[in-house]
């Protein structure tokens, strides 16, 4: 199964772009970081496209589990503070949220 992938370079494109706006915008970094950020969120479209679902709402919506974990491991890894367990729980349940959405049975569409 390559949706696993998809959501995990999808979530990361999601996150850099839009870290690079809020860097222009919030931290004064040079509008130069607009250009990559742009190019990380078309990536996200792409890669978000490419997972393993019938119906782009549900694909999406399983998604938002995978990004409130990685959104997570960024505010770790690049901005340097460590989740606390309140972090790692609510993460958890939403992974799992997001499991049963995608991975439930379902009869076949029409």
């Amino acid at each position: 199964m390559r949706t696993p992938l998809f959501y995990v370079v999808a979530a990361l494109c999601e996150i850099a772009g839009c870290f690079a706006f809020w860097a222009w915008w919030r931290l004064g970094r040079p509008a130069l970081w607009l250009a990559p950020g742009l190019a990380a969120l078309a990536l996200f479209a792409w890669a978000l496209a490419q997972v393993e679902s019938a119906e782009a709402g549900r694909a999406f919506a399983a998604y938002g589990g995978v990004y409130i974990a990685a959104s997570l491991g960024w505010l770790w890894a690049v901005e340097g503070v460590r989740p606390d367990r309140w972090d790692a729980l609510g993460a958890g349940l939403c992974l799992l949220g997001a499991a049963v959405i995608l991975l439930a049975p379902r009869p076949p569409g029409p």
